[in-house]
């Protein structure tokens, strides 16, 4: 899964959280912002409530199921920046990836 697909599906199936700003954030690969406010997703690069640090190729093998988040997040291939209850919420987001 490349970086354009993965911001085809958060668009198409408008994959955002109710009321607060997530920013994915790969590096030099890019980065996706899903405005819950605004209900839209970009690859802006604005404020969010929560800012969730991974690698390109860490994120894809969540999304398909080879990486558990939390084994992610304790190994340090994941970090989170600000508020950890919208991390918590990001399941459903993951298994709309998969679909």
């Amino acid at each position: 899964m490349t970086y354009e697909e993965i911001l085809n599906r958060f668009q198409s199936g408008n994959v955002t959280v109710p009321g607060k700003k997530v920013k994915f954030d790969f590096g030099d690969a890019g980065k996706i912002y899903l405005d819950g406010v605004g209900g839209k997703v970009s690859n802006e690069d604005g404020a969010a409530d929560t800012t969730i640090k991974v690698k390109l190729e860490d994120f894809v093998d969540m999304a398909g199921g080879k990486l558990d988040p939390t084994a992610a997040f304790m190994q340090g291939k994941l970090r989170v920046e600000g508020d950890m209850g919208v991390a918590m919420q990001l399941q459903g987001v993951m298994a709309k990836l998969r679909g």
